[in-house]
């Protein structure tokens, strides 16, 4: 038996139906990508902002220091009569006030005597000679080094000494 023939109104709406799904094929295909693109951008704004964040802390923090260094030498220069003195006790008080909130801010400060001179984290002012050669060691700090992460706000002024 014979096929029956489509007429052109049945060719013409074949074609029109595959360049209608043919067009819904890019159209989705180019919204997946702007959908993908605006993940992105917006992934990307949030890492800026973190990031900003984290600097504009360092930034504080940096600008601070000096501030609790000066607390911290005055501190290491009480005369002994006023020892036990509750002027003394309370600017103490402060200073582990400073210290308790810029450890809750993620500031850890770097630690020094005793440990190996790791140019990361420490700048050596001097080194004293131990009379060995193993490594060197910070005998002394002489201004406290804070980092933020892994990132290092202010290295740890210190001297070293050869074991």
């Amino acid at each position: 038996m014979p096929k029956p023939k489509k007429s052109a109104a049945a060719d013409h709406s074949s074609i029109q139906i595959a360049e209608l799904e043919a067009q819904i094929k890019d159209l989705t295909n180019a919204l997946q990508i702007e959908r993908a693109d605006a993940t992105n951008i917006r992934r990307r704004h949030e890492e800026e902002i973190a990031s900003l964040r984290e600097r504009l802390k360092a930034h504080v923090i940096r600008e601070l220091l000096p501030v609790i260094d000066n607390f911290e030498r005055a501190l290491k220069h009480v005369p002994k009569e006023l020892e036990g003195n509750d002027y003394v006790k309370g600017v103490t008080g402060i200073v582990k006030q400073f210290e308790k909130t810029v450890a809750d801010l993620g500031v850890e400060r770097i630690k020094t005597v005793g440990e190996p001179f790791n140019p990361e984290f420490h700048e050596a002012v001097s080194v004293e000679e131990g009379g060995g050669h193993g490594p060197e060691i910070v005998s002394e700090e002489l201004q406290a080094g804070y980092k933020l992460g892994n990132d290092v706000i202010r290295h740890a002024m210190v001297r070293v000494k050869n074991q």
